[in-house]
């Protein structure tokens, strides 16, 4: 049996439905399930956030889901919170489609929903970001500047893709990161003065691998909090 989470699913043929998964060991895995209909229907598991056990198989890209179970209750998530988890799955969704190396996410991302179930911090995206891009190999370094010298926290930084972070000036410019949140990042002891820095610098980094379309979740999230 495999253990994992729906990302995203969407109805496929009669009683049918087709799910992204975040499969332990395996990363983004697609599959068809069997949802039924009537006593027998499994949609009340079929969702986001609801820790499955299953059975996958198949030969092609396209796998059968089945014999789903549910792990263990589904993860309470509310507020903003709940389009947090939104952003996470869509994330990995557009993410994971074009990179398939992520076999050792699930864990950070189990923790990343239980935490956020408990309360809801940015820290805890960020930190699921950086573990994003590690997994997939596409973090810079967070030690050496573009020339080899270590960061340092009083000087900015501006982030070049195939370089990695280019000292700039003493002072804060646009499209400039300081050093004392990328070394707090590192660190993982990010506090509220780094927040700005360090959203604006996962969104630069996460963006070419995102695709052209705008994140649906981050607009649900702006319409609901920031309006």
């Amino acid at each position: 049996m495999e253990r994992g989470y729906i990302l995203h699913h969407r109805p496929y043929k009669e009683a049918q439905a087709l799910v992204n998964l975040l499969v332990d060991g395996h990363g983004r895995v697609d599959a068809v399930a069997r949802v039924g209909n009537g006593k027998r229907s499994n949609k009340a598991i079929i969702q986001p956030f609801q820790p499955l056990i299953f059975n996958l198989s198949g030969k092609g890209a396209l796998k059968n889901l089945t014999q789903v179970e549910a792990a263990a209750p589904a993860i309470p998530l509310q507020a903003e919170s709940l389009y947090s988890g939104m952003y996470l799955n869509e994330l990995l969704v557009r993410v994971l489609s074009v990179h398939h190396e992520a076999h050792s996410l699930f864990q950070t991302y189990h923790k990343t929903l239980i935490e956020l179930a408990k309360e809801f911090d940015q820290i805890h995206l960020r930190l699921f970001e950086y573990e994003l891009l590690q997994e997939l190999g596409i973090m810079p370094s967070l030690r050496n500047d573009s020339s080899g010298e270590p960061l340092e926290s009083n000087i900015y930084y501006r982030f070049f893709e195939e370089e990695g972070f280019r000292p700039y000036l003493n002072t804060k410019m646009n499209n400039s990161y300081s050093g004392a949140s990328l070394i707090a990042l590192r660190d993982d002891e990010i506090a509220e003065q780094h927040y700005k820095d360090l959203k604006y610098l996962m969104r630069q980094i996460l963006q070419p691998h995102l695709g052209a379309k705008p994140l649906v979740s981050r607009a649900l999230f702006l319409s609901k909090y920031k309006s």
